[in-house]
């Protein structure tokens, strides 16, 4: 057994709640400069913080985030809130949305089969993409493909897929992409954003594995 798979099979025989894995997808694009990206780092301190506060959710949740520009790059892979290190992004570079997404999903479809190898059951994961802008800079096959793999991994209920635009975002592309209307954010609200993640996350972390949970109106945007 490698370091890794021994490392998991601690961590789950030490927490063997159930999971609730949810995937952090952050445009750091060279739009988001500045003003942006700053309120986006305060929402996702905001987010452990609010997390952190519920036991439950806790031991239940995980968390990973990625951001991407040029490059994709894993700040935090899958693990509890208490091991949750928020980031200081920093913007620039172009959009590649499509790699991004792509990324995202090989990740959860990895986690989920750890799960299974030590008998941890979980949720359906989430994936919360939270973008300016539109695919730039990548093959547009890319953008495609991430299409495809979100309509089929939805219909399968292999994920819950989430597209947030900030101002200036192309949300024709979002809503390509999204099988949910994507939702538009109120200015720069990432708190209010981030601590209705939490609270969302919370009530789904509280719930039973295939229960159907009904989210609470996102107040911070418009659909």
């Amino acid at each position: 057994m490698n370091d890794d798979l021994l490392e998991s099979a601690v961590e789950f025989a030490e927490n063997p709640e159930a999971r609730c894995p949810c995937v952090l997808l952050l445009d750091v694009s060279g739009s988001m400069r500045g003003a942006p990206v700053d309120a986006l780092n305060q929402g996702i301190r905001a987010f452990k913080e609010d997390l952190s506060k519920d036991s439950l959710a806790s031991r239940r949740v995980e968390v990973a985030l990625v951001a991407f520009h040029n490059e994709i790059e894993v700040h935090n892979d899958f693990c509890t809130i208490d091991n949750f290190e928020p980031p200081n992004l920093v913007a620039g570079g172009l959009t590649h949305m499509g790699t991004a997404v792509i990324k995202a999903l090989d990740m959860i479809a990895a986690r989920k089969s750890l799960y299974k190898t030590n008998g941890i059951s979980y949720y359906r994961p989430w994936v919360f993409l939270i973008t300016d802008g539109a695919p730039q800079g990548e093959n547009p096959e890319f953008f495609e493909e991430a299409v495809r793999r979100v309509h089929d991994d939805e219909s399968n209920k292999r994920v819950a897929f989430f597209g947030v635009g900030v101002e200036g975002a192309d949300m024709a592309s979002l809503a390509r992409l999204c099988v949910r209307a994507p939702v538009k954010l109120n200015g720069l609200d990432f708190v209010e954003m981030f601590v209705w993640l939490s609270k969302s996350a919370g009530a789904v972390a509280a719930s039973k594995v295939d229960d159907m949970v009904a989210l609470p109106p996102p107040g911070w945007g418009t659909v």
